[in-house]
């Protein structure tokens, strides 16, 4: 059994990618959506982010974030497990988790500059795993503001982005 399980396969080849009807009897089930919750609280902690508000999504940085940030800049592996983790709360209807969690690695990466390493899944995958068309817009948007130099920016159409909002 996978902790972030999704629809389409992932690395390991003997887990099952999960039905749609699987799907809906998770999020029915407010035992199995508590227990998820609790995980992804748990995964959060050991990247050295704090889940501040369960209603929202809103995050921050944890206490010991420069020891995790360290770690999620030497071992690229962790952006698959993010990749993972950010498909799932899509899955499960955490949508606004997903936009908070992004917009956290974007900040991080772009203004901040703390994930340099992380800086391309950011963009690269990250971004899209957003379900909202809108609110993905908005993040790749938040991106291009931050991104240097924005000349270089291939994520989105710079007409577009220029005129957005």
């Amino acid at each position: 059994f996978r902790l972030f399980p999704l629809r389409e396969h992932g690395m390991n080849w003997r887990a099952r990618p999960l039905t749609c009807q699987e799907i809906q009897a998770f999020r029915k089930s407010k035992e199995v959506m508590d227990r998820f919750i609790r995980a992804y609280k748990l995964m959060l902690g050991f990247y050295g982010i704090n889940l501040i508000n369960e209603e929202t999504g809103e995050l921050e940085r944890a206490e010991n974030w420069r020891e995790r940030f360290e770690n999620l800049n030497r071992f690229s592996h962790n952006n698959l497990r993010i990749t993972r983790i950010l498909k799932c709360l899509g899955e499960m209807g955490y949508e606004d988790y997903q936009v908070h969690l992004v917009k956290f690695f974007l900040t991080e990466t772009l203004v901040e500059e703390t994930l340099p390493n992380v800086k391309r899944s950011a963009l690269d995958y990250f971004l899209f795993t957003v379900r909202s068309k809108e609110k993905r817009r908005e993040l790749v948007h938040y991106a291009w503001q931050h991104f240097r130099p924005q000349s270089s920016f291939v994520w989105g159409p710079r007409d577009k982005l220029q005129k957005y909002r």
